[in-house]
């Protein structure tokens, strides 16, 4: 029989604090956001122009995003436009992607949101087709462990403001949320979070599916799924987890993200 030794809560705040020792570059909102984009883009979110990641601005109901017609292949951090609650542009030049609308009501409802990301990469888009909720069962995923939400409609294509009252009202106060037919979305509370959820909800897509495939998934331990949640959850980990990925997207598009 093996004997598991269990992580304890000052072992958990021990780990934290050496990483909240770590030293990173004092980028600004739009640069993150551009290499986050970039990081998404090597992730397989691209998706065309279907890839979305917002901000929220310094002033109320006002948000950072791009403009319509730029891929996150292609984003820059001066590309992104600053835009108030009818999408006027206050900062930046371009226009804006009217889709994005939604963004708008989820952050409203949900002010601990300082970040979105809502993308259609193929593993959740898959699982959103075959009307499956995502299923949290591996280590490496935890972050949403009994923290995603499924709408399971389609309400069309997203122009309106129906939408985002549909999706904010069916996130709740989940950190992410699995929609049928469309794809997914993360809420987070930094640029930094949102990055790193999304990467790992693709992953946990995935997981599900190869899973499926061979077999039947077998749940986890919920205190133990708590624990790994919340420890993944913590700011300093997601940092080092978003600067770890960074430093791989920047090695691909070297300094054209800060343009």
């Amino acid at each position: 029989m093996v004997t598991k030794t269990k992580s304890t809560q000052a072992e958990i705040e021990k780990m934290v604090k050496i990483l909240g020792k770590m030293e990173f570059p004092q980028w600004t909102a739009r640069q993150r956001l551009a290499i986050g984009c970039r990081i998404l883009a090597d992730n397989g979110h691209g998706s065309g122009l279907a890839g979305q990641f917002t901000a929220r601005g310094e002033e109320p109901d006002t948000m950072w995003t791009l403009p319509y017609g730029m891929g996150f292949e292609e984003a820059t951090a001066s590309a992104y436009l600053l835009v108030d609650r009818d999408l006027k542009v206050l900062e930046g030049s371009g226009t804006p992607n009217m889709a994005n609308r939604f963004h708008l009501h989820v952050y409203r409802e949900r002010p601990d949101a300082m970040a979105l990301v809502h993308t259609h990469p193929p593993y959740s888009s898959a699982l959103s087709m075959i009307g499956e909720p995502l299923h949290v069962s591996h280590m490496d995923t935890a972050m949403f462990y009994d923290d995603v939400a499924y709408l399971p409609t389609w309400p069309g294509v997203p122009f309106g403001d129906e939408e985002g009252e549909i999706i904010s009202n069916a996130i709740g106060d989940k950190n992410a949320i699995l929609l049928a037919h469309h794809g997914q979305m993360c809420a987070a509370p930094s640029i930094e979070a949102a990055c790193v959820m999304a990467v790992f909800i693709e992953h946990a897509a995935r997981l599900q599916l190869l899973a499926m495939a061979a077999g039947e998934i077998r749940d986890i331990e919920p205190k133990l799924g708590k624990e790994a949640h919340d420890w993944r959850h913590a700011p300093e980990a997601m940092a080092v987890t978003f600067h770890y990925f960074a430093r791989l997207a920047l090695q691909k598009h070297t300094d054209a993200v800060f343009q």
